[in-house]
């Protein structure tokens, strides 16, 4: 089985985006640790609390086959410019692993420089759009988007497809 960190915002990662995927992972026999960008508990757009087992920050991307991000509003402050994070989504990929956005999340893909000439999706915003056309990303209106071993989800309606996608792929 997998070995899947799934990475959530200390503050305003989207609940569904978290937990349908995490559910998923953990129900096929998946080996599933949370990683939040704080520490303590990470709180969801929608009240859930989540009990992080790491931080971003203390995670080693060679122990990994997969990295998995949930969006939410929480995104453009936590998820975006967190290098830690960047690095190991460069780590995952480039051993041949799984990386995987949902909602405003594709934008830390982008500037870990994982999207430039790949098919992908976002949650529609000015600043996401832009993130995404300025690294390359060809944006797609598909609700999930799977380019080789890069997966992408448009929001939270997406979570259930988003996550059997990133299951196809393990």
């Amino acid at each position: 089985m997998a070995r899947v960190l799934v990475v959530v915002a200390e503050k305003g990662f989207r609940d569904e985006e978290f937990d349908v995927p995490y559910k998923a992972f953990k129900a096929a026999g998946h080996e599933v640790t949370v990683a939040s960008t704080g520490p303590g508990v990470a709180e969801g757009k929608l009240g859930m609390r989540v009990k992080p087992d790491t931080t971003v920050d203390a995670v080693d991307p060679s122990k990994f086959d997969a990295v998995v991000i949930a969006g939410g509003p929480g995104s453009p402050t936590y998820l975006w410019p967190n290098r830690k994070l960047h690095e190991i989504l460069r780590g995952v990929s480039g051993k041949g692993g799984v990386v995987a956005a949902i909602c405003l999340a594709p934008v830390a893909l982008a500037r870990a420089g994982l999207l430039s000439g790949r098919r992908c999706t976002v949650f529609r915003m000015p600043d996401s759009v832009q993130e995404i056309e300025a690294a390359g990303g060809r944006l797609q209106k598909d609700h999930v988007v799977v380019d080789g071993k890069v997966v992408t989800g448009d929001g939270p309606d997406a979570a259930k497809a988003f996550a059997e996608a990133v299951l196809r792929l393990l």
